[in-house]
């Protein structure tokens, strides 16, 4: 129950997450325009690099080993002091880093790069990963439900034209310092006083970059491609995949929710050497990370050319195929999340992890440049499915001997089958019905039942198994 309670904790945090740009960004695309959103993307995308190597894999390291040594108050007091402090330093570096760096930027760029400045300050206070390795989730949701609140209130009434670009950047990053520095009084519920003078702030140096190896890989295809974007085409093309990047990373976040439910949960348990368990959360985990990406891939795919001129406007018409090219990523991703950060990480897999992901940035570098080049930002996208093509199957041929593949997959046809008969049907309408909010609405509605509908009737196990224990249940009572 607690997995469950903390995957709705979590998974409602996400949809809301979802709601915010899809109540913000029509507003910022028409006020800051398609050269105002690339502003912000690209020099987000540069501020980001500097979080990554100031933050040196602590999220995922210290998720699992605060779920290690969680059932012993005096080692999870000690374990959070050494992490925390340790990531203080390492931030502090890259502050010295990032200065540097500003001696070297467009002038008419400064203001702007020092407003992301703060996201690089909130990263220094970011004890998140405390809370997910305890599994409390419900203390990060609901201080950030407050302050995402406040953000998008800030946003409406401070944001009016063009000119407030920077004061928007500055109103985001303001708001992660502010949401990470509200969780610190909920710390007295888990630690007590630390032993001083038996802190070891950089044993956790070594561990941590090994998982930090793979957090750079993967903000490759988070970052690079708008840089590249940016600097081989137009800082225009850099905003258009920033839009399609975001709305399709909105819906994926429901989807790896399970991720960040799962990690603590799974690492816990192979520490108390439940390896039968662990291979049991996979299985489930992945039929119901499949269940649930099937119907956003092909949803997305086939309501992107009614979508995008109502939610972004005329100007993002080269957004569509861009969103119907990259919705591929949610089932790949959500696959690559529930094998890597469900099953390998918690294991101390971690070799395989990182050949993984190391191995989809190489050819997302490789293939953005001959792909951009050719098409532009379309490019972008296809080097975006091809580097997650490559990391999924590479974390499955890494497992193949340890997992029965064959039970992993066992249903997947199914879901694939009737995704695919909704996004014809769905499809369909859009290409009958003329574009408006309520259109789109219905075919949302429409697309929802016929999944369900058809999901009934070919009856996968995670059904089966759903149908089955409500009978039982019903039985009992």
């Amino acid at each position: 129950m607690k997995v469950i309670k903390n995957y709705l904790y979590n998974a409602s945090y996400q949809i809301f997450v979802l709601l915010i740009p899809l109540i913000t960004t029509p507003y910022l695309a028409r006020v800051l325009g398609p050269h105002g959103v690339g502003i912000n993307a690209y020099t987000n995308s540069i501020i980001q690099y500097f979080i990554i190597f100031g933050s040196i894999g602590v999220a995922m390291y210290g998720n699992r080993q605060t779920a290690y040594v969680r059932d012993n108050k005096q080692k999870l007091t000690n374990t959070f002091y050494e992490i925390f402090l340790m990531r203080i330093i390492t931030i502090s570096l890259a502050f010295v880093a990032f200065f540097i760096f500003l001696l070297f930027v467009r002038k008419d760029w400064l203001g702007y790069y020092l407003a992301q400045s703060f996201a690089l300050l909130a990263a220094a206070f970011d004890i998140s990963w405390f809370f997910q390795g305890v599994e409390d989730f419900a203390v990060t949701v609901v201080r950030n439900l407050v302050v995402k609140i406040v953000t998008l209130v800030s946003i409406f009434t401070m944001v009016k034209s063009y000119n407030d670009l920077a004061l928007y950047i500055l109103i985001l990053a303001l708001s992660l310092l502010i949401g990470n520095l509200t969780l610190f009084p909920s710390l007295k519920r888990f630690i007590g006083k630390p032993q001083w003078h038996h802190l070891k702030l950089f044993k956790h140096f070594l561990p941590s970059l090994v998982l930090f190896v793979p957090e750079i890989a993967t903000q490759i295809y988070l970052q690079v491609n708008k840089t590249m974007l940016g600097y081989m085409t137009t800082v225009n093309a850099s905003g258009f995949f920033e839009q399609s990047d975001k709305i399709v990373k909105m819906s994926l976040a429901v989807v790896t929710a399970t991720g960040l439910v799962m990690l603590p949960h799974v690492s816990n348990a192979y520490k108390n050497g439940q390896i039968d368990k662990v291979k049991s959360y996979l299985y489930t985990s992945f039929e119901f990370v499949t269940a649930i990406a099937v119907p956003l891939m092909f949803g997305i795919a086939a309501i992107a050319p009614a979508l995008v001129p109502l939610f972004l406007g005329p100007k993002f018409i080269p957004v569509i195929p861009l969103m119907m090219i990259e919705a591929v990523v949610v089932l790949l991703i959500g696959w690559s999340n529930a094998i890597g950060l469900q099953y390998l990480v918690p294991t101390n897999q971690n070799k395989a992890f990182n050949y993984s992901v190391i191995l989809g940035a190489i050819v997302n570098i490789i293939a953005n440049v001959p792909l951009i080049l050719m098409w532009g930002a379309v490019g972008t996208a296809l080097a975006t499915v091809i580097s997650e093509i490559t990391v999924t199957g590479y974390q499955m041929y890494a497992i193949r001997n340890q997992i029965n593949m064959r039970k992993l997959f066992v249903s997947y046809w199914k879901y694939l089958l009737a995704g695919f008969l909704m996004f014809v049907i769905v499809f369909r309408l859009g290409a009958v019905l003329k574009d408006s909010w309520l259109m789109i609405l219905i075919e949302i509605i429409i697309g929802m039942i016929s999944y369900l509908i058809f999901i009934l009737l070919l009856r996968p196990n995670l059904i089966k198994s759903t149908l089955f224990k409500l009978k039982k249940r019903n039985k009992e009572d």
